[in-house]
């Protein structure tokens, strides 16, 4: 009598963009570099989750007249720095055959453009909209929590992450911020900079620290 070999599980990663895939994080740097009266306050209360993220990033563009649409666009490309390591990852992911998606709390405006080089499908890159129609700059959610998340996530990761069920992947948080922590709680293994790293030690789950991409292929090649 024969048994069916354990069918292994398909990898699958959910990859930050902001401080992950760039080496800053683009919304603060954008932000910062206009700072209007108030966004420090703002952002602290993000970081330190006494404001949900879809309540302060909102309230952060807020502060920005829609007037500013084609210079912070500019600004935005033109500020940011690809982590090192990135294309030669994507192509490792397509080698190897491990699904990758961009789950970011980003603004479509700058990851769309800055992703376009590397040939990831819009339908694998998960963002928040933009609307530039109003007198402020307004943005939208298309991927907003939903059940049982209920975390304001304004681009909620856990939802995406849920599409892939834990008996068919292996699932994969790549990231480095609050923006990851709901996430990084529910797959099988994390690699974490920054405040997630404090995080996964808070909570003692499996992860690697990682400073480029070049990390992250070495250690998955192990």
């Amino acid at each position: 009598m024969t048994t069916n070999p354990t069918t292994r599980r398909k990898r699958v990663i959910f990859c930050d963009f902001d401080g992950t895939i760039t080496a800053n994080d683009n919304i603060v740097a954008l932000i910062k570099h206009y700072s209007p009266d108030g966004w420090e306050v703002i952002v602290k209360d993000i970081i330190e989750e006494r404001k949900p993220i879809r309540q302060g990033v909102g309230e952060l563009f807020a502060l920005l007249p829609s007037s500013l649409r084609d210079e912070a666009i500019s600004q935005a490309i033109a500020q940011a720095q690809i982590r090192d390591g990135f294309a030669e990852f994507i192509q490792f992911c397509a080698d190897e055959d491990i699904e990758f998606y961009v789950t970011s709390g980003g603004i479509d405006f700058f990851v769309y453009p800055l992703l376009e080089p590397f040939g990831i499908p819009r339908e694998r890159i998960y963002c928040n909209g933009s609307d530039f129609s109003g007198e402020r700059i307004r943005i939208t959610w298309p991927h907003a929590c939903e059940e049982p998340c209920t975390n304001e996530c304004g681009m909620c990761k856990t939802t995406i992450v849920r599409r892939f069920p834990a008996s068919e992947y292996e699932r994969i948080v790549i990231g480095d911020s609050v923006t990851d922590f709901a996430a990084a709680k529910i797959v099988d293994f994390v690699y974490a900079r920054a405040q997630l790293i404090d995080k996964c030690k808070l909570l003692n789950l499996n992860y690697s620290p990682f400073t480029t991409f070049y990390d992250i292929m070495n250690h998955m090649k192990k």
